[in-house]
């Protein structure tokens, strides 16, 4: 990785407001970290450069439902990217709470990188709760939806 390309990810640290962001590339991992209430960018120190082989990825933990959602499933983020309920401003939620879904339908959209990515169901079942505000930032595995099969 080069310089500019380090840079790079710093400005999507700020512009989708991330707290880490992680690539590996040609057997060399770099993570750039901030703190949540950090405003500034980070700085060069943050940047952690070491080879594939050192460290494991981390997988995405998310909190244990409680005991009343343990027969749920969970629509989780497939990237990193800001969460959007509906295809533009003015129109309705692409689901609500209590809307059945299919297998394929479309639940969301995550913007990544100027691009819109259309999420789908990969389950049918009726939404029982939406876990996300629409416009927040997203990371990947954060659940986004509760649905009861």
């Amino acid at each position: 990785m080069n310089q500019r390309e380090i840079r790079r990810l710093a400005d999507l640290l700020r512009e989708y407001g991330l707290t880490e962001v992680e690539v590996e590339r040609e057997g060399v991992r770099v993570r750039l970290r901030r703190e949540p209430a950090a405003l500034a960018a980070p700085s060069a120190g943050s940047a952690v450069a070491a080879p594939a082989a050192s460290a494991a990825a981390s997988p995405a933990v998310s909190a244990a439902p409680a005991a009343s959602e343990a027969h749920l499933l969970t629509i989780e983020a497939p990237m990193v990217g800001t969460f959007y309920r509906a295809p533009s401003p003015d129109a309705q939620p692409f689901v609500r709470d209590g809307d059945r879904v299919k297998k394929g339908q479309v639940v969301c959209i995550i913007e990544a990188m100027k691009l819109m990515n259309e999420i789908e169901s990969k389950v049918a079942g009726r939404v029982v709760k939406v876990l996300v505000e629409n416009t927040q930032p997203v990371e990947y595995g954060q659940p986004l939806f509760l649905l009861e099969p």
